[in-house]
């Protein structure tokens, strides 16, 4: 593949990446690359800093070192009016859905839809009925989020998120809270809505089997050396990764004190080797 061909692909680039609050180091020198189209899987164990890496990802947190770009913009050195129009061009997702709980579910998919566009109501209106459709949410559109599942909250904040037709959508641990089946048809509606808008997708969980089921790229960020250890499909990183803490992870912690010991050993003999 040629570079050119390689920068078309490329949607997000993160640099050299170290994030921190203060003098407490989260991650540091985080390199990867994002391809349009991709559905994204930040993993790693608790207190990684997935989350704080979503935060840098959209703007929130400033990094201590390293750069974000965007279509080979770096975001943190461009102007405002350049911030402001890449912002337009994303969708977020939060672990309780993030609506407003005193808004219809109508209501509510419209917000962007008003702050953002020159539409006027019927052609919002319009907009809200489809998208809340995509989402299997037809009919609901008079609801308040007390008065559905947290299933359907998800969903309704999905359809929020696609309002205005994202080129890139964050979901922070969309399955949080929910139970098996419903994680699993959330999964298929990722999937599905990446098929149908063509949007870049970033996605911070820790569940196996959505990490699993939708993703093809990742990236595998440790709490213990604070850095990432590999990226990739995840497929490939289960069986293929040199890192035992990798394989062990997306393994359910299943290696066998055999395979972890052959590990130590090949790294320290690796560590010793001039």
């Amino acid at each position: 593949m040629s570079a050119a061909d390689t920068k078309h692909k490329a949607h997000i680039e993160v640099t050299g990446l170290t994030m921190a609050y203060g003098d407490t180091l989260i991650q540091r020198d985080l390199t990867f690359t994002v391809n349009r189209g991709d559905i994204f899987i930040v993993m790693g164990g608790s207190g990684c800093g997935k989350s704080t890496l979503l935060k840098h990802l959209i703007g929130l947190l400033q990094p201590a070192a390293g750069e974000i770009c965007y279509n080979g913009v770096s975001y943190f050195d461009a102007s405002a009016r350049q911030q402001d129009d890449m912002r337009r061009s994303w969708g977020t997702t939060f672990q309780t859905g993030g609506l407003f709980s005193a808004m219809t579910l109508a209501e509510n998919v419209a917000l962007p839809l008003q702050q953002n566009t020159q539409l006027s109501k019927a052609e919002i209106a319009d907009l809200v009925h489809y998208k809340l459709a995509l989402v299997g949410l037809a009919g609901f559109q008079n609801y308040y989020p007390s008065q559905i599942s947290g299933g359907m909250q998800k969903r309704a904040g999905l359809a929020r998120a696609i309002a205005l037709d994202p080129e890139v959508l964050f979901f922070d641990e969309p399955s949080a809270g929910l139970d098996p089946l419903s994680s699993k048809l959330l999964d298929e509606l990722i999937v599905q809505i990446q098929q149908t808008t063509g949007a870049t997708i970033v996605v911070v969980t820790h569940e196996l089997a959505s990490i699993f089921a939708i993703g093809n790229n990742s990236v595998f960020l440790d709490p213990e050396s604070k850095t990432m250890l590999d990226c990739g499909h995840p497929q490939r990183l289960k069986t293929d990764s040199p890192h035992h803490q990798v394989r062990n992870f997306l393994a359910r912690g299943k290696l066998s004190r055999g395979q972890l010991a052959h590990d130590q050993t090949d790294n320290s003999h690796r560590e010793k080797t001039p």
